[in-house]
């Protein structure tokens, strides 16, 4: 990753709802990132339960909640291709979080995907802290 003075990352995902492993995944974010902008995404493969306005408005009440300064993190709709989102918001990385080994799979080929589009933005993965491994959306619904 060419290291620039203000390190843009992006935290992709659905968010619905955002969970404790997903404020935790932020927070470590935080360390490796100056800005990082929480993308919230609609995904074809999912039929979700809350819209993206007020999925971006429990994210921002949860920010809020946990964080002193929030002025380092922005939440904004992923609207079209992530690189795309990505290279539009000048992002150097894309921070993904992983739970178990079964998401790794998915997540390989994605950034695959991502790196023939768009070689110069770095994935980033960081495994769940053992304490929100088991959470997911899905659970929490």
């Amino acid at each position: 990753m060419k290291m620039n003075k203000n390190r843009i990352g992006i935290y992709p995902g659905t968010f619905d709802p955002i969970t404790f492993g997903h404020l935790d995944i932020i927070k470590r974010s935080l360390s490796l990132v100056d800005q990082l902008i929480v993308g919230v995404a609609n995904n074809i493969n999912k039929t979700p339960m809350f819209t993206i306005t007020d999925r971006k408005k429990m994210i921002n009440q949860d920010i809020k909640l946990q964080f002193k300064k929030t002025n380092r993190i922005r939440i904004m709709q992923i609207k079209g291709l992530l690189t795309d989102f990505a290279k539009k918001n000048k992002a150097n990385c894309i921070i993904r979080g992983l739970r178990a080994v079964s998401d790794f799979e998915y997540e390989f080929q994605m950034t695959g995907m991502n790196y023939q589009l768009e070689p110069v933005i770095e994935t980033i993965f960081l495994m769940s802290s053992e304490k929100n491994s088991f959470i997911s959306s899905n659970f929490v619904k």
